[in-house]
């Protein structure tokens, strides 16, 4: 049965998930076979559509929640916290 996972991460303070660092994180995403989600401000979005990331309107400082489903959850949430932890502009 594939796994399913949540994880929380703070955008950095000067960072917000505009277009570049967006489109990143989707391709990032977009790697994995898992079922991806993301949410900030009470809004959720597919991880791997870049308009739905956009949407969100996350700004520098915001938490986001991760959630994966499927075989390679983990590794997915790990990448990802990994690439919005070290996102710089």
């Amino acid at each position: 049965m594939p796994a399913s996972s949540e994880i929380a991460v703070a955008l950095p303070p000067d960072v917000a998930l505009h277009a570049r660092p967006a489109a990143r994180f989707v391709k990032k995403a977009l790697g994995f076979q898992s079922t991806l989600t993301v949410s900030s401000n009470g809004r959720l979005a597919n991880a791997k559509s870049i308009l739905a990331v956009l949407a969100l309107g996350a700004a520098g400082g915001a938490v986001l929640k991760l959630s994966a489903d499927g075989d390679d959850a983990a590794e997915a949430l790990d990448a990802l916290v990994a690439y919005v932890s070290n996102l710089t502009e």
